[in-house]
């Protein structure tokens, strides 16, 4: 039988398929088991069945959206030069610039390169206004598009933040948090939102951005391209908020069933602290505590890209939870209302924090 089954080509195909399929099930539950939304769960059931009261429900997490592309394009003024202007400005670097936005291909440009465009035309409009004589025509012409240019910069930076496609991903909050101990590398986030951070506070002080600044925001859109680490990030900080709302309330809604004190049967507050030990303390609380830092590393950047001029008005509710941190002093309260019920009830029980 063994020797007709493997002969037959069909036969070993269902055989590979089926072995396939069973790697697939074991990794998707390997997987299962790291989630942070699970470990919360898992968490919630075992201190319900100490208890003695039904799990409490999954929480709902809902959170500000980012808002439609239609609510935050904002319009620019299309201050273009003509070829004839741009060969007068060759002896300035700006010929091949200006050609090549003319250009079919440059009239199609994605919202990083308008902006590494505008950026570049502005650079480099400065440098023909402090080399043209002051009496030249040109140069009249230059200081008038310098000032339209730098009036519209912070709207083309706001436009490739909020609609450009691999920025908008970036800032659009997931439904998905991280698993428990895997949360990915943020240096390229990282890296990204400085750079930016760094241009952003340049356009707001109306100071010129260099060229080679310029050129970094195709690196740093590429380098993003494959990751959604911030929305990821926002979305994580939200779902342990509510998880430990609902786990708390669970804890002091039922504080009175558990019995403490000299000559009483306190089984139950024991059963509590090997709970508190075994989900809280060795997976739950490093995770906190990684999201808390990841958030803190990245907020300061944020907080200076978002406070350029021409903020959209539809963004409000996205950067008062977001950027200015109420998401974060959420997450705060939550974590510290939670550890403060344990420390309170293990004074009432007398037991000794770090020895379960």
């Amino acid at each position: 039988m063994r020797r007709r089954f493997l002969s037959n080509p069909l036969n070993i195909n269902k055989l590979l398929i089926r072995l396939a399929l069973s790697g697939l099930l074991i990794l998707l539950a390997g997987c299962d088991r790291q989630s942070s939304d699970n470990q919360f769960a898992d968490y919630a059931d075992r201190l319900a069945s100490v208890l003695a009261v039904s799990a409490p429900k999954e929480p709902d997490t809902r959170i500000p959206p980012l808002p439609e592309v239609g609510d935050m394009l904002q319009r620019t003024e299309d201050v273009r030069m003509g070829l004839f202007d741009a060969y007068e400005l060759r002896k300035c670097g700006l010929f091949h610039l200006i050609a090549e936005r003319n250009s079919v291909l440059g009239k199609v440009q994605d919202r990083t390169r308008q902006l590494r465009y505008e950026l570049l035309l502005l650079d480099g409009i400065g440098h023909c206004i402090a080399t043209l004589p002051e009496d030249d025509n040109v140069r009249a012409q230059l200081i008038e598009v310098q000032t339209t240019k730098q009036d519209d910069l912070s709207k083309y930076l706001w436009n490739m933040l909020l609609t450009g496609e691999e920025w908008q991903k970036q800032f659009k909050p997931s439904h998905a948090a991280f698993s428990l101990g895997t949360i990915p590398d943020a240096t390229a986030t990282l890296q990204a939102m400085s750079g930016l951070a760094h241009i952003a506070s340049q356009i707001s002080a109306r100071h010129s951005v260099s060229a080679q600044s310029a050129e970094r925001l195709l690196s740093y859109e590429e380098n993003i391209h494959t990751s959604r680490y911030l929305g990821q990030l926002f979305y994580s900080m939200a779902r342990a908020t509510d998880w430990l709302n609902t786990t708390t309330a669970l804890l002091s809604q039922n504080d009175a069933t558990v019995v403490c004190g000299p000559n009483r049967n306190q089984q139950k507050a024991n059963f509590l602290e090997n709970v508190f030990y075994k989900f809280f303390v060795t997976d739950i609380q490093p995770y906190l505590a990684n999201l808390d830092a990841r958030y803190q590393d990245i907020q300061p950047d944020l907080q200076a890209l978002f406070a350029i001029p021409n903020r959209p008005a539809a963004l409000a509710d996205y950067h008062s939870f977001y950027i200015d941190g109420d998401i974060h002093r959420q997450f705060r309260d939550a974590t510290l209302n939670h550890v403060s019920y344990w420390q309170t009830l293990f004074k009432r029980c007398g037991i000794n924090v770090g020895q379960p």
